[in-house]
């Protein structure tokens, strides 16, 4: 479930069809950037209802970003 909205989120901020996006789908060969991960993230907060440290955030792929994501509302 988290891994679908996040990879909705991504798609809609990227213009793309999700169906572009896996959970194995790197950031960096969707081309986003540092400004991009920022507004995701803000989008991620909203959508969640979370707070999220950018500085937190390590992550590569789609999938891990799901999981940083689940993480937090697990808590």
């Amino acid at each position: 479930m988290v891994l679908e909205k996040v990879i909705k989120i991504v798609a809609e901020h990227l213009e793309m069809d999700e169906s572009e996006i896996t959970a194995e789908t790197t950031l960096a060969d969707l081309g986003v950037d540092s400004l991009d991960t920022v507004e995701i993230l803000m989008e991620m907060e909203d959508e969640f209802g979370i707070t999220i440290d950018p500085g937190d955030v390590h992550v590569e792929k789609v999938g891990e970003l799901a999981d940083y994501i689940a993480s937090i509302l697990d808590k």
